[in-house]
């Protein structure tokens, strides 16, 4: 049965590389596409047919047709799910090669496996350093900062990975990271996008600069508290943790947050109707208003 998978999976990389026919590389792609959802042994063999994933690469340029291109970065997408293959998939040619389809990509079912296979990658702590020194932080926030897309999860979510390291949190910053994710987790559209630029804010608020860029926004906190009060729970989640890491820093942003009518009030109802952690997090803001002798 090995052996017959393996015989398909190298027919299909010969047919998609030299295809008789469009058609022909249509299903060739369709198959390894197939083959590499279901078995992380498959996508090792695929991996390890000789210029197999440099094959992939190319047909997923834009000078593809568009749906090889999608089947191509699906197959990819896919063969990134191996952990033990993230670190091999994210050449810099390749890291480059999404940048590019990141900005301006040829539809919206390519862009998203894109985003979706950058954030893959981006989960190994070794691959970060890479996405960073190929720029692919100011990528993210110049398309994270304009309108949405429906890639915009998978973005953000690449972000948040990226931004675990703290070289990338330093280049997120200064390519003005900070307000973009505060808007984003203000608008209305999209209570998972919220969430998701909290929890990337709240990676950048654990260092100097995030902190630092935080601070410098004018009413940052009541702009928290506003997310608090009405964000899903995630995003208080995210919210708590901000202001505590702004709390610690700054008691003049305690004494913001507490001359605000509806602090007590949301805190109280995350303390009561929160998940685990948010009420965890809510009840360290209510010791630290209790300890505080700020007036």
């Amino acid at each position: 049965m090995a052996s017959r998978v393996g015989e398909t999976i190298i027919e299909c990389i010969k047919e998609a590389q030299f295809p008789g026919s469009n058609e022909d590389q249509h299903q060739a792609l369709q198959t390894l596409v197939t083959i590499t959802k279901i078995s992380p042994q498959n996508r090792n063999l695929v991996a390890q047919i000789n210029g197999a994933i440099s094959s992939l690469l190319s047909l997923s340029k834009s000078h593809s047709p568009p749906q090889i291109q999608i089947l191509a970065l699906s197959v990819l997408f896919n063969l990134s799910l191996n952990p033990n293959l993230k670190h091999s998939l994210a050449q810099m040619d390749t890291i480059f090669h999404l940048n590019t389809l990141i900005l301006s990509p040829n539809s919206i079912e390519s862009g998203k496996l894109t985003a979706s296979l950058l954030c893959s990658l981006a989960m190994l702590d070794k691959n970060k350093a890479k996405f960073g020194v190929a720029g692919t932080i100011q990528v993210l926030v110049k398309i994270i900062s304009g309108p949405r897309t429906p890639a915009a999860h998978h973005l953000l979510s690449s972000l948040a990975e990226l931004v675990q390291f703290h070289g990338n949190c330093t280049l997120a910053v200064r390519a003005g990271a900070v307000p973009v994710l505060i808007a984003v987790a203000e608008s209305a559209n999209g209570e998972d996008l919220s969430g998701t630029s909290l929890a990337a804010l709240g990676l950048l608020a654990r260092f100097e600069q995030g902190l630092n860029e935080l601070k410098r926004i004018d009413g940052i906190v009541a702009r928290i508290v506003g997310i608090l009060k009405r964000g899903c729970m995630l995003s208080k989640e995210g919210a708590c943790e901000i202001l505590l890491r702004l709390f610690d820093e700054s008691q003049e942003c305690l004494r913001d947050a507490l001359g605000l009518p509806e602090f007590s009030s949301a805190l109280a109802d995350v303390s009561v109707r929160g998940s685990g952690r948010a009420r965890e997090k809510a009840g360290l803001l209510m010791k630290k208003i209790m300890d505080a002798n700020v007036y």
